[in-house]
């Protein structure tokens, strides 16, 4: 018999997080389809939380401003997260005005802030095009 060989260590499942990216500017009518994209990632089509134990991700990276619409979104996509199995949101690529800004608004507790770069299951959402 032949076997083939497989890639990476035998028996171990990788432990990617869930990665949302948002980028362009985020304004208030964004803010439910970023929620639904999260919400896509995190649950099952049976609408059970998929991979409980699984990180959940957002990078923030290519917001081009940070104002009061990308906090309120943070804070919903936050709520999202916790709703799906008590899981915190961890924003990763965060500017310095948006960590000052959650900081001032109380958030910065409420969410983790990485400053790495994530891999995993990725969806780009380019948020607030053609909205104001």
């Amino acid at each position: 018999m032949i076997f083939g060989r497989r890639a990476g260590l035998p028996d171990v499942e990788p432990m990617t997080p869930n990665l949302l990216v948002v980028t362009g500017r985020v304004t208030r009518a964004a803010v439910p389809g970023l929620c639904a994209e999260l919400e896509a990632l995190l649950y099952a089509p049976d609408v059970s939380a998929r991979d409980p134990d699984t990180g959940v991700d957002c990078d923030v990276g290519g917001v081009v401003q940070v104002d009061l619409a990308l906090v309120e979104a943070i804070a919903r996509l936050g709520l999202v997260a916790r709703r799906a199995g008590g899981r915190k949101l961890r924003l990763r690529n965060v500017p310095p005005e948006l960590e000052g800004l959650l900081d001032l608004v109380g958030l910065a507790d409420v969410v983790d802030l990485e400053c790495g770069t994530g891999t995993g299951t990725e969806t780009g959402v380019g948020a607030g095009e053609g909205g104001g």
